[in-house]
């Protein structure tokens, strides 16, 4: 019988180089994906006997592809790992490798598990084409083909059209409600690539990432190191013709790539033989208007705060994901306390990419990192989620 709750620890965490939609990672199945960073995770834990592994959690957004039947555990099948290691993949969208990590967390915490992978992947590149099953047999007329790669499709007609938004007019109305401005959404997207283009160039990924062998990709792919204010203004509106802010420079790409952490209690930090990057602490999942998406982290990270005792004076680390900076800077205004110097110092979403399903996961593994790397602190990671959802995690050391 379980009579304490465990402390949870982060052990490791690792991330391909992200590419862009058909760039380097065009030819890698999402599934092989899993299996490379879950192979790289568990093997730099030499110490640690692979069959002792209680499960293996991934996050994944799309599953209508290559990834398809529980992408997880064809990861374990994959990698080489025992195969009395299980797998279980869920999907709460862009916080979907969050949602893995934290899962893992909680059974760490309870007693049901003492090591486990958690991680995320996500091919949008190889993200199917979808036809939905005919009424009836043998229909006379064309049928229709729906991209799965991001956003709404075969929409429930009982939904109210503002909740079925595009994610990019969601972006549009926190512009809106904020009196954000394209000029400075364009500034924050271009210090997102200035900062991502420094942290690689100072070696600052060089612990977390994990090259896939064959593959020439060496950085990530959608870093613009060259990009400018200039550059970044001739860009049309991508989703309001007329009026618009929001566009390709200052929004988050479409992307491939894949995470994974390894997460520990004492007992299983001992058989790694491993000191811990990072401590788990909290966290939260929260709910809004399913237009105001972009606004979700805004209660998680309070709710996730007051959890785990802090304040966001406190936070050291701030790992936020930029899926659009209208959303980032409407996030931004509704915390007054925070010090905007302390998020993403190596880059977000918009230069580093959102490969959806591995994002959670990526975020989650940088602040591990940047928390030993420190020494000590209070870290924190955070996603806005399609749909109308926010999620968040605290992490100290």
């Amino acid at each position: 019988m379980n009579d304490r709750i465990r402390d949870v620890y982060v052990v490791d965490a690792v991330r391909t180089p992200v590419g862009k939609y058909g760039g380097a990672l065009a030819s890698v199945r999402p599934d092989d994906l899993a299996a490379h960073v879950v192979r790289s995770v568990v093997g730099r834990s030499p110490g640690l006997d692979p069959a002792l592994i209680d499960d293996v959690v991934f996050g994944n957004a799309n599953g209508a592809g290559e990834e398809n039947r529980n992408v997880a555990r064809m990861a374990v099948l994959l990698s080489g790992l025992p195969v009395t290691v299980p797998g279980l993949t869920v999907n709460r969208l862009c916080a979907s490798g969050l949602e893995a990590v934290v899962h893992a967390y909680r059974a760490i915490a309870l007693g049901d598990a003492s090591v486990v992978v958690a991680g995320g992947v996500e091919s949008m590149t190889r993200a199917p084409y979808v036809m939905p099953k005919p009424e009836r047999a043998f229909p006379a007329a064309h049928q229709q083909l729906y991209s799965t790669t991001l956003g709404w499709r075969m929409t429930n007609p009982a939904m109210p059209e503002r909740w079925t938004t595009s994610l990019g007019e969601g972006a549009e109305l926190i512009a809106d409600k904020y009196g954000i401005t394209r000029e400075q959404q364009d500034a924050y997207a271009l210090a997102s690539h200035r900062k991502a283009a420094r942290a690689w160039a100072e070696g600052a990924y060089a612990a977390e990432v994990v090259p896939l062998p064959g593959v020439d990709l060496p950085r990530d792919e959608t870093i613009r190191d060259t990009t400018s204010m200039e550059a970044l203004a001739r860009l049309k509106p991508a989703f309001r013709k007329d009026g618009g802010t929001v566009t390709a420079g200052n929004a988050s790409p479409l992307n491939d790539g894949a995470a994974a952490v390894l997460l520990c209690d004492e007992e299983g930090l001992r058989r790694t033989g491993r000191e811990p990057l990072a401590r788990v602490r909290a966290s939260a999942v929260t709910a809004l208007e399913p237009d105001l998406y972009g606004l979700g982290p805004v209660e998680a990270v309070r709710r996730v705060l007051s959890r785990a005792g802090r304040a966001l004076a406190d936070v050291t680390h701030f790992e936020l994901n930029e899926a659009y900076a209208a959303q980032v800077l409407g996030c931004f205004a509704e915390w007054p306390d925070l010090d905007p110097g302390i998020v993403n110092p190596r880059g977000g979403a918009i230069a580093i990419g959102h490969p959806l399903g591995c994002s959670g996961a990526r975020l989650a593994g940088a602040v591990a990192h940047q928390l030993a790397a420190a020494g000590s602190g209070t870290g924190l990671a955070a996603l806005c989620i399609g749909v109308g959802q926010g999620q968040a995690l605290v992490l100290e050391r």
